[in-house]
């Protein structure tokens, strides 16, 4: 794999306004960023972003080509930026007054040479998070619209650097002549986010060292009974996911084991916390894609039998259905879920996820209850199936049955 690397010398950011110009460093900004980027003296255009009536009403032929000014709104920012996006501006500044540090221009995107093309994100206009009182007391000061400032900036182009990575395999044959050449999938991401600019470490206890653990100890105890499941049940942890899932998507490319013969990919995420932003959840468990396979009645079922309750987010289960491993298989026709306790919690993907917030009593119960379905899944005579009656299947669907003409 390759790994951009951020070049800050040269790096500058100017805005020029009549009462003088503030300039910002590159410790004092959070960016994402492969490829060189200079702009000079745009004019720098003021947008309130909780006015979504206002931000509907303009057009690129006022706002394109200069660089907008916003602040991250209290909720719906991904729906504001998809319209800041639209308006073909040449770059976003962003102030945030809840961000107390920046990553600095930090690339650090993964890159698989083999899809070099497909995984360019879009070209969209760059986003720069910048943490500076002065910038935020003259968005403060300023009126939406023209400011009356420029911004020049000049961020010089990441240099790639090549990286080792690997997904971790381990096999548990199954135990049945007709079923053992079929594979369960039970997964998890194993990488996070790393260290900050000031030496702090992303433990992600949660996210996702409690999936991690969990695919080791169960693939422990599963190896240990007297009596192997039906089907061979493989236990993985895959690099990248936090990167857009790249070593789920590299496997599905270069499988191991046939995936014509995979039947089922159970995928972990967020085990241990039960703190969740909503109230607690515990003895609770969930799926993304709820009702998208008939793999969450087998789940049902074995919560019954451990005292666990399955429940649906009716807001999270189906959007974060396409935000890990689990993703990859389902494109390829695999029915793929990923199995949590809760969604949203304090200090997700921040350094404050730590091992002494796991609900250790807690994962031990869900523990026992992802092995149980798990099992029953791979002693099942048939195969998991998609639910053919949701839309939202409808492209897994016909990607398992090219897979599987009749």
């Amino acid at each position: 794999m390759l790994v951009t690397v951020p070049q800050l010398i040269g790096f500058s950011l100017v805005i020029s306004r009549k009462e003088g110009d503030i300039e910002v460093g590159p410790e004092q900004v959070t960016m994402y960023l492969d490829e060189g980027l200079n702009v000079s003296r745009a004019k720098l255009f003021k947008v309130n972003s909780d006015d979504p009536a206002t931000i509907a009403s303009l057009t690129p032929d006022q706002v394109g080509g200069q660089v907008i000014i916003a602040e991250r709104s209290r909720s719906g920012w991904g729906d504001v930026l998809e319209k800041l996006y639209a308006l073909k501006p040449s770059l976003i500044i962003r102030v945030s007054r809840q961000m107390v540090r920046s990553d600095g221009v930090a690339t650090g995107r993964l890159i698989d040479p083999e899809r070099r093309e497909a995984e360019k994100p879009p070209a969209n206009a760059p986003v720069l998070a910048v943490i500076n009182q002065n910038v935020l007391d003259f968005f403060d000061e300023t009126k939406p619209g023209l400011t009356g400032a420029t911004v020049s900036l000049r961020a010089p182009a990441a240099v790639e650097k090549p990286v080792k990575l690997r997904n971790v395999i381990g096999l548990l044959r199954g135990s049945d002549p007709a079923l053992r050449d079929t594979y369960v999938f039970l997964t998890a991401h194993y990488d996070h986010l790393g260290v900050d600019r000031s030496g702090r470490i992303y433990n992600g206890a949660n996210d996702n060292g409690s999936g991690t653990v969990t695919v080791m100890e169960l693939a422990s105890a599963i190896a240990s009974r007297a009596t192997r499941p039906r089907r061979s049940v493989v236990f993985m942890t895959f690099f990248g996911e936090e990167k857009g899932a790249v070593g789920s998507e590299y496997y599905v490319r270069r499988p191991v084991l046939p995936i014509e013969k995979t039947v089922a990919d159970v995928n972990l995420e967020q085990l241990g916390r039960t703190d969740s932003l909503e109230g607690p959840q515990v003895a609770s468990a969930t799926l993304t894609g709820f009702d998208f396979t008939n793999m969450t009645a087998t789940f049902i079922a074995a919560g019954k039998l451990t005292g666990i309750r399955m429940y649906k987010h009716e807001r999270f289960s189906d959007r974060y259905f396409n935000y890990s491993d689990n993703r990859p298989f389902a494109e390829q026709g695999i029915p793929a879920q990923t199995f949590g306790v809760l969604f949203q919690y304090p200090d997700y993907h921040d350094v404050g996820d730590k091992a002494n917030k796991i609900d250790y009593d807690n994962m031990a119960k869900v523990d026992r209850l992802v092995a149980l379905g798990l099992l029953m899944i791979a002693d099942a005579p048939g195969a998991p199936r998609w639910n053919e009656a949701s839309q939202r299947t409808t492209p897994y669907v016909q990607a398992w049955k090219l897979r599987h003409p009749q």
